[in-house]
């Protein structure tokens, strides 16, 4: 037997939201646990995210909507996935678990003091027209936090990117308060709230952070035995076991012994630009939302010890523009909704549009790394008209004229009085982009994209202007002077990783399990496979099959 330093029940890698899912279960069966973290900060990619949970079938849509079910929810995901054999990560069968597991997932942990809502009602699936696709939102995030509850652990939580007491999705209303009372005066109640609670000594977070806030505190509340700066070095096997871990705690190497389990939750490879260009060529680290800490230190080793890894050249898209100082930012200038507005396309390198710029982050930048394999199109060009800039934000910023002009002379906005003259700035055939925005502007006027079907779904329309007459999506690029900025293919995560069962087992390239070694969230091959149903599919699937893992690993799957 291994000589240990130390022994827990159930010993975890990283810190992410499916961590502490685990954890928590693990706590409520009488175990033992200890979660193991490298960086600096708790929390993981979670807490820098959204924080949004895609929980089909969950309490809050069952409330209000009663055709919702776990087969309307397998429909849609068996639907939209795309089985084969280059996404083993996903199966009839895994999907199934995660419909079956992920409301009750939820359940547990409000039950465990985690307050969260339903994120919107209007929040569609990315695939809404696909049979037992949700128009309305299936979408669930954390209620606001004070992270003054956290005590001493306040300054140990990754940051968030919305530190202000508001829901997520009324914080993304904000951009439109020009237009309507109603944002405005919940631009004022979060105004007030935010000078109330420095006031009184709070200090509220949202979206990811809160999520992570909440998740953190129960965690601690229970006895989570929890540790920073902690890489894990190695996994400890024994005839063909994993019975533990070797990690770096307080600057010493010490063998950590674990009796149920290990679950492994480290994040992806989004930082370690060698295993990119291995997998995902022609992708950039620093185009990554990520933290610090990605850098698939535990897909190596789980590889190692026989763990196969899979749907490697997958990554949860998120397309970014990059404006002056993005490489400084916390969170990189995004790109969702930049050309998903009306009086917006993308096109690529020589002026031709070539695919649907509203719908999913995740699919848009793939269908940028693929057209770049025929057509250079990394990066590619946000075509955008005045009454855009005057309308809405680039980058997170309010187009006023001093920021035009700073950002022309940057070298970053290309500016021109005709859509010919922007076409020479950007180094493509005036005629091929005068052509592109002809067709795009008869389309407009027909209110059909018969190109490639924007304005079509739902959430096309969500990413466009509700305050805008006709199709939300559409609007023609008409109206001088023309704009152009790049866009490149960044990342919120990449999207492949160890394969497992419907247990969250990590498996041997036989389909057998490694006995003692469980995986979850982006450290695994998604159940998704290559594609993203909607918000939250990566930190949903994540605090499930967490929570799977451990209700397996402590013999309590029919207790809880």
């Amino acid at each position: 037997m291994a000589d240990f330093d130390e022994t827990f029940d159930w010993v975890v890698v990283g810190s992410g939201a499916g961590s502490m899912s685990s954890a928590l279960v693990m706590r409520e069966a009488g175990k033992s646990v200890l979660i193991l973290e490298k960086t600096e900060f708790v929390g993981g990619t979670t807490s820098k995210s959204g924080g949004v949970m895609w929980i089909p079938n969950n309490r809050f849509i069952r409330a209000e909507e009663p055709d919702e079910s776990a087969e309307k929810a397998i429909t849609y995901l068996d639907a939209v996935s795309n089985d084969g054999t280059d996404t083993p990560g996903t199966s009839h069968e895994k999907r199934l678990a995660y419909v079956n597991e992920a409301p009750k997932m939820l359940d547990f942990i409000i039950e465990q003091g985690v307050e969260v809502e339903r994120a919107s009602h209007f929040w569609p699936d990315y695939y809404d027209d696909l049979p037992g696709g949700c128009k309305t939102s299936r979408c669930v995030t954390a209620k606001y936090f004070n992270l003054k509850e956290l005590g001493s652990w306040e300054k140990k939580l990754r940051p968030g990117f919305m530190p202000v007491p508001a829901k997520l999705d009324d914080g993304m209303k904000l951009a439109f308060k020009k237009h309507s009372w109603k944002i405005k005066m919940i631009f004022a109640k979060i105004a007030c709230a935010v000078v109330y609670g420095k006031l009184t000594g709070k200090h509220y977070t949202t979206a990811g952070a809160a999520l992570q806030g909440r998740m953190l505190k129960a965690s601690l509340a229970v006895g989570v035995d929890i540790r920073t700066e902690s890489p894990v070095k190695e996994l400890i096997v024994e005839s063909g076991k994993v019975t533990g871990v070797v990690a770096e705690v307080n600057g010493q190497l010490r063998r950590i012994g674990a009796n149920l389990g290990v679950l492994v939750n480290a994040g992806g490879i989004a930082q370690n630009q060698a295993l990119r260009d291995k997998y995902m060529p022609g992708t950039r680290a620093e185009w990554s939302q990520t933290p610090e800490g990605d850098t698939g230190d535990m897909h190596i080793e789980m590889e190692r010890i026989g763990g196969v890894l899979a749907q490697m050249d997958q990554m949860v898209g998120y397309q970014m523009t990059r404006s002056p100082g993005w490489e400084q930012m916390y969170v990189k200038p995004p790109g969702q909704s930049l050309t998903g507005k009306p009086g917006a396309i993308l096109v690529d390198q020589s002026g031709l549009r070539y695919l649907n710029e509203g719908g999913s982050y995740e699919l848009y930048c793939q269908n940028m790394l693929e057209r770049n394999k025929t057509v250079p199109a990394v990066p590619s060009w946000a075509i955008l008209d005045g009454r855009y800039l005057r309308e809405y934000q680039v980058a997170y910023m309010k187009m006023k004229p001093e920021l035009i002009a700073k950002w022309r002379n940057a070298g970053y906005l290309k500016v021109a009085d005709t859509i010919e003259n922007l076409a020479s700035q950007i180094n493509v055939d005036p005629a091929v982009l005068r052509s592109t925005i002809n067709r795009w502007n008869g389309f407009v006027d027909k209110g059909v994209d018969e190109d490639f079907g924007r304005g079509a779904r739902e959430y096309d329309k969500w990413l466009g202007d509700p305050f805008k007459g006709g199709n939300p999506a559409l609007g023609k690029i008409a109206d001088g002077p023309f704009y152009a900025v790049e866009v490149v293919p960044g990342d919120v995560s990449t999207y492949g990783g160890a394969l497992t069962d419907t247990k969250g087992r990590v498996v041997k390239a036989d389909g057998e399990p490694i006995p003692g070694l469980y995986a979850c969230g982006v450290s695994t091959a998604s159940v998704m496979g290559g594609v993203y149903p909607g918000a939250g599919a990566s930190i949903g699937p994540s605090m499930t099959f967490g929570y799977i893992a451990a209700k397996h690993a402590a013999g309590v799957e029919n207790s809880l």
